[in-house]
């Protein structure tokens, strides 16, 4: 599969620039549930589309569910996909404190983001997302409010009383959205429950092209997407640690992708650029790292900027 080539889009801040697609989970680990009812649902939703406009990165679809939330999300790089994550976790950790009293409720949340570097890996990305919906008890994902999956293919827009909140005052703003932050310049729409309309915030047309704008495919490959091995990929895997003959096999796996070889033959600067990515998305070590890449141990630890004792 080709690596996924970045895109032109015009950021929240008005910036055009090139943008690649990155998965985040939410993952509430154990018995952690981080929506505990609707309301929570919705104020998760609209914190995924206020912290993207807040740290300029462009969402593409996502779902929400009790323990957990996915979003795929357009960023110039892995740092600002990343900083939209924490600034999630950080603005949804004050609605939990607020209302339920918690104050380390979400402490154990799993927060991880991937890149999304070739056309398999992005395809069954975009419809592994919406399929959470199941996780929640949903027959159908078209029905099930917290996701993103009713905002695509869509000859019209949705129905019933839509209100803009570039037209709301600042008082509904923070009774709607919970925040002070100015939304006169968004397109966002909400509904007569006040719950915010996906297609007004999702980046329709990059889904719709990932799948060649064939609504049956698309649907074809919610259907048929294999789930476990995607939860595995996107979820499980960047928190476990491999031995080294796994983290070899994964390693080479990205670099064929990245640069049509393996590791082994790759130069210094296409291990740093390789290194960057990897010691964000697996669990690994300075150590294994340097066993794996044949590099010195103090050289890793410059080019990621750690310490010593790392």
């Amino acid at each position: 599969m080709a690596f996924v080539k970045p895109v032109t889009r015009r950021l929240p801040d008005g910036r055009w620039a090139l943008v690649l697609p990155f998965h985040v989970s939410f993952e509430g680990l154990e018995k952690n549930i981080i929506c505990r009812d609707d309301e929570d649902c919705d104020l998760m939703v609209k914190t995924l589309a206020l912290c993207a406009r807040r740290r300029n990165v462009i969402i593409i679809i996502y779902a929400v569910v009790s323990n957990h939330a996915h979003v795929a999300v357009l960023a110039r790089s892995y740092k600002e996909a990343f900083a939209f994550a924490e600034e999630v976790k950080r603005v949804y950790s004050m609605h939990f404190r607020r209302k339920y009293g918690e104050i380390k409720a979400l402490k154990g949340t799993n927060v991880n983001v991937q890149i999304l570097d070739n056309d398999w890996y992005l395809r069954n990305a975009l419809a592994y997302i919406p399929r959470n919906a199941f996780d929640n008890g949903a027959e159908l994902i078209a029905e099930y409010k917290w996701t993103g999956f009713r905002a695509f293919f869509k000859k019209e827009g949705p129905a019933g009383i839509l209100r803009r909140a570039a037209d709301m005052s600042e008082k509904e703003w923070r009774q709607i959205f919970h925040t002070g932050d100015d939304l006169s310049n968004t397109d966002w729409l909400v509904n007569a429950n006040d719950e915010l309309e996906p297609i007004s915030f999702c980046d329709t047309s990059y889904l719709e092209q990932a799948f060649n704008r064939d609504e049956a495919f698309f649907y074809r490959l919610v259907g048929g997407v294999n789930v476990p091995e995607m939860t595995q990929k996107l979820v499980v895997a960047p928190r476990t640690m491999r031995t080294d003959a796994d983290f070899l096999k994964e390693v080479d796996a990205v670099s064929e992708r990245w640069f049509k070889t393996n590791v082994r033959n790759l130069t210094f600067d296409q291990k740093a650029r390789l290194l960057q990515y990897i010691y964000r998305t697996i669990k690994t070590s300075v150590s294994q790292m340097a066993r794996t890449l044949g590099m010195d141990r103090d050289a890793i630890r410059r080019l990621l900027n750690l310490n010593q004792s790392s």
